[in-house]
């Protein structure tokens, strides 16, 4: 696993630069210190020079910021800012007079921050535990990267509930990967897959929950063990023990691209040992002891990729291999899994091809949850016929007188002496990359279609000629008259939408008839559509059809029709005819969050923060989790939506900026609403998904109050402008008045004040103080400790 870096050239240390050399520091980074990314290797060392923290370029021109290994060859890097947005050589990192380290791109773009548990950092340090910290001047570590790991954990790392190590997606590849390690909020570690590309949790492979109560941490100590805690300090069990000198050797635990948590030893420079070790890092332990045999996930391909299978080598390792007649999609990630190299068998009962398949055999193999079919009391020859004469069956196991039928994609594959049996892989004998059916002329007729096609091909070629010209005076002299008239619905390109025309929308909703609601660019009208037995839908009609509106009609289709998560509003279709721009909406009975929230019944506590919980997710979906990044502008009570469960929904996207994946902010005009709208937009600062959060911290007081953020009508003038008054409870010690009168919540004030903790750190005036959204759904679940927020109006003012 020993990582190389060719951009890595020691001889540029011999011309040390005077800005190089102040680079090259090893005590404490003074406030307004940067660094820039650039082939110089310009670090923050630790004291002892063990570990470095700067830019690091893992591709070309692409720079990771990271802690590293500073003094072996393979300078392994250990943790990273930026995994999943690499920047360009000219980047910066730069430690603010504020005490705000931020990652710009070199056009300026903010791309990471640290988020600290406030205001009085004074200084940072490169730690020699390999951990970089933000202190202040009684050295609090008020942010420190051991809290936020990426896929490797260090001695002296403590794993609390809610963290995870997340894989690399390749070796040399830092993004996120398919596998993640973590100690949930039950206290129960366990090995995930993921459903790649997100990081949410699939299938478990490993987990200590089956022999040990609840634990509270996960602790690496500095002899090497890993062991699980429970909350008074019990040992609970131990996950890799395996005792070493700390003066001799380096350490990290890591769950690496395959899947595997591996503990890892390196020899210091200079030390020595009794034991003689090869050179580089070396393999203490690991779990689990065969992943190929423990990934069983009803969803996902495995332990390696659709198709293909996995056994362990003599390293211990697996290895990932397709069945003969298939190849890899990706050479280079196998884990994208194998591909038939010939033509599946036709389904044409006529023709149904069985002399042109025969089998492959695989001893102890198997695609465990890929069975379609299943026989018992069989004989393998009977099974080899039943597949055989089933043009779905790509594949049949064959085990103690039991056959399955498996079809693709084949998931979970495994090659193991425990597994018995055999596969019976059908391929196709003749070679054949076409279908039978368009099996070529016979030898003898082959001149006489040569000889009539010259001819067909020249009388074909005066045709076109001839076409060609009519058509060129045709169309000159009908061009205007086609400019002038209504153009037919066009369907939208990477859109699986539904394109309507005009009338159908008009005869849907009885000539807009009646009325849903309507905002500053249209009006939306119940509809019903026969093709579908009457089913109802929206459809919002764009008024202004000015160059705005025709805009935010392109965004809303290109957007919306381009996201699928359950707590956002699906788009099904749209109309783009002449002058008309319509969009059509799954139909959500119980409207707006607005009504629902500020009406004469108002929802109860739970309710709330299920409803709290949904529109985080779907925004953090919207930031993280969808292909291009989406930021909405709009995130307020009525573009909440309500089905008929009751389940929110993020609707009005007409706002929303996409971003390509290497884009992080925006500009735009401030078209928000008031009451909603972060503070940058006044100041004519550039947009980032900061903005929804502050919105959303907005709503979330809102959900906890029950009443509007701007409220006339309130006993006191203090009490108008909700924010200012929430925060002023929360600083007097006085977060129970905002739910006095709501017993089910009085009786839940500790989640009450981690839901208003929350809301306050996501109305922070400063932009880089609000959490990203992820981080504010795991502070809203629990996950994750919720530090004391600072006044949020206390940057006002302020420069760097």
């Amino acid at each position: 696993m020993a990582l190389t870096f060719p951009y890595y050239v020691c001889f540029l240390l011999l011309l040390v630069h005077p800005f190089l050399a102040s680079a090259q520091t090893s005590g404490n980074i003074s406030l307004g210190a940067s660094l820039s990314a650039k082939n110089d290797n310009s670090s923050w060392l630790s004291p002892s020079g063990d570990f470095a923290f700067g830019f690091r370029q893992v591709v070309q021109n692409g720079f990771l910021l990271a802690i590293w290994f500073n003094k072996i060859p393979e300078q392994t890097i250990v943790w990273s800012a930026n995994r999943n947005s690499l920047v360009p050589s000219g980047s910066t990192v730069q430690l603010t007079s504020k005490g705000l380290l931020i990652l710009n791109d070199k056009a300026g773009r903010q791309i990471w921050t640290a988020i600290s548990l406030g205001t009085g950092v004074t200084y940072a340090a490169m730690l020699d535990t390999g951990n970089f910290v933000l202190a202040s001047n009684g050295s609090v570590n008020l942010w420190e990267s051991f809290d936020e790991p990426t896929d490797t954990i260090l001695p002296t790392q403590i794993m609390n509930q809610g963290t995870e190590l997340i894989a690399n997606y390749l070796e040399t590849n830092y993004s996120n990967g398919r596998f993640k390690f973590m100690l949930q909020g039950d206290g129960n570690l366990i090995l995930y897959t993921v459903s790649y590309p997100f990081t949410t949790s699939n299938a478990a492979y490993w987990s200590t929950q089956s022999s040990i109560p609840s634990g509270y941490q996960v602790v690496y100590n500095q002899t090497g063990y890993i062991y699980l805690i429970a909350r008074n300090g019990t040992v609970l069990n131990p996950v890799l023990s395996n005792p070493v000198s700390a003066q001799d050797f380096y350490q990290r635990a890591t769950i690496d691209y395959d899947g595997i948590l591996r503990q890892y030893v390196h020899l210091k420079p200079g030390a020595s040992s009794s034991t003689k070790w090869p050179v580089g890092w070396n393999i203490l332990s690991f779990i689990p002891g065969n992943i190929c045999l423990r990934i069983e996930g009803a969803t996902g391909s495995g332990a390696c990729g659709y198709n293909s299978y996995c056994s362990i080598g003599n390293d211990q390792r697996p290895s990932c291999q397709c069945p003969e007649g298939y190849s890899f999609v990706d050479p280079n990630d196998v884990r994208q899994g194998c591909k038939q190299d010939f033509v599946s068998q036709s389904c044409d009962l006529s023709s149904p091809e069985t002399d042109s398949f025969s089998f492959v055999d695989m001893p102890n193999t198997d695609w465990p949850l890929s069975d379609y079919e299943y026989f018992g009391s069989s004989s393998e020859d009977w099974c080899r016929q039943a597949c055989l004469g089933d043009c779905y069956c790509d594949v049949a196991i064959f085990r103690d007188g039991n056959c399955w039928k498996k079809k693709m994609p084949l998931s979970n594959g495994r090659m193991d002496p425990s597994t018995g049996g055999k596969a019976l892989i059908k391929v196709r004998t003749d070679n054949s990359t076409l279908p039978a059916a368009t099996s070529g002329p016979k030898r003898k007729d082959r001149s006489t279609l040569i000889l009539t096609g010259s001819v067909l091909l020249g009388f074909s070629i005066v045709l076109n000629v001839l076409s060609m010209a009519v058509a060129s005076v045709f169309f000159s002299r009908s061009k205007k008259e086609k400019e002038d008239k209504i153009q037919p619905c066009q369907s939208m390109p990477d859109m699986n939408l539904k394109s309507f025309t005009y009338e159908e929308l008009k005869k849907a909703t009885g000539d807009f008839q009646e009325e849903l609601g309507s905002g500053a660019f249209g009006t939306v009208y119940k509809g019903a559509y026969t093709h579908e037995n009457g089913k109802t839908i929206a459809v919002k009609r764009l008024d202004k059809m000015v160059a705005e509106g025709e805009q935010e009609f392109k965004t809303e289709v290109k957007v919306i029709g381009r996201t699928n998560h359950k707590n956002l509003v699906q788009l099904v279709g749209f109309c783009n005819e002449g002058q008309h721009r319509l969009l059509v909406y799954e139909y959500m009975s119980n409207g707006s969050l607005a009504t629902f929230l500020f009406g004469d019944s108002v929802p109860n506590w739970y309710r709330r923060t299920q409803i709290a919980f949904a529109i985080a997710r779907g925004l953090l979906y919207l930031h993280e989790e969808c292909s291009s990044q989406i930021i909405h502008c709009d995130i307020k009570p009525q573009n909440i939506l309500l089905d008929e469960s009751l389940t929110p929904k993020i609707s009005d996207f007409g706002l929303a900026k996409l971003l390509k994946t290497d884009q992080t902010r925006t500009t735009t005009a401030l078209r928000g609403t008031k009451g909603y709208v972060a503070p940058e937009w006044f100041k004519n600062l550039p947009v980032t998904a900061k903005i929804d959060v502050y919105s959303f911290g907005i709503l979330l007081l809102e959900l906890i109050c029950r009443r509007r953020n701007f409220d006339l009508e309130v006993k006191e003038q203090s009490q108008i402008v909700l924010a200012d008054y929430a925060y002023d409870c929360y600083k007097e010690g006085k977060s129970h008045v905002l739910v006095e009168d709501e017993e089910e919540a009085v009786e839940d004030m500790k989640k009450v004040e981690r839901f208003l903790m929350v809301a306050i750190w996501c109305i922070q005036e400063e932009p880089s103080l609000r959490p990203a959204m992820k981080k504010v759904v795991q502070m809203l679940e629990g996950a994750v400790h919720v530090p004391i927020p600072p006044d949020p109006a206390s940057f006002i003012g302020s420069t760097d």
